[in-house]
């Protein structure tokens, strides 16, 4: 019996796969306002009660995606993070996390566009896609924790004040406890930045002004580690 519910179990998973590698290539061609479960079902020779046993709704294969590449992104970008040496320079962790982050957006320039595009009209992404959609903020957060820890950082020419001074203590308070309320404030400056460049380079908004993206990319990156106050590592 055991073998035989392996072997289910084994099927299951691969049909799994099949499925969703065919959603992907309906991104790619037709967007994700028009995935169609029943699409899906004629392209791999199924019967749409059939594919329903494995996502019952669009929207549910739409998350069994979104996470999917959420974790691409994270574990891509954990890992280029992890192997700089040595760990204590935080600087070039920071290059490290933006260049994967590029890199994986260009390559997944659809999957890219699910996560980072215009919203799916009528989706709303549950409470499970939260912690996928976290993993590279944390690096983020990691880095700029290591280097309040072993490094002097630069007071704030702009200290916090008003609401956004209880939202970023808040935040820390939560998120990243010891971590100054006003580099928190701008390490989410430099996430936005980020993914704003990658995005605009993704859907041609560089045309006619910093296209190829290279040189400004690099530049812009070496300029937000000087905001964020990562130092120098000789």
């Amino acid at each position: 019996m055991a073998a035989i519910r392996g072997a289910r179990e084994r099927a299951r998973e691969e049909l799994t796969r099949e499925i969703k590698q065919e959603a992907r290539r309906q991104l790619a061609v037709e967007g994700a306002q028009r995935l169609s479960l029943r699409a899906v079902a004629r392209e791999l020779g199924m019967a749409s009660s059939a594919l329903y046993r494995y996502f019952p709704s669009r929207d549910e294969l739409l998350t069994a995606l979104i996470i999917d590449a959420y974790n691409s992104l994270g574990e891509q970008v954990e890992q280029a993070a992890a192997a700089v040496a040595p760990a204590t320079d935080t600087r070039s962790r920071w290059y490290a996390v933006c260049g994967t982050v590029r890199a994986w957006a260009r390559s997944n320039p659809h999957e890219y566009a699910l996560l980072y595009g215009t919203p799916v009209p009528g989706y709303s992404a549950p409470q499970e896609t939260i912690a996928p959609a976290g993993r590279v903020a944390v690096v983020l957060l990691e880095l700029l924790q290591d280097t309040v820890e072993r490094f002097e950082i630069p007071a704030p020419v702009r200290p916090l004040h008003g609401p956004v001074a209880a939202q970023m203590a808040d935040l820390a308070a939560r998120v990243a406890p010891g971590l100054p309320p006003a580099l928190l404030a701008r390490g989410l400056a430099a996430w936005t930045q980020l993914f704003g460049m990658v995005s605009f380079e993704l859907f041609g908004h560089f045309v006619g002004s910093a296209d190829p993206a290279d040189g400004f990319f690099a530049h812009t990156v070496a300029e937000t580690a000087d905001f964020l106050g990562l130092p120098e590592v000789l």
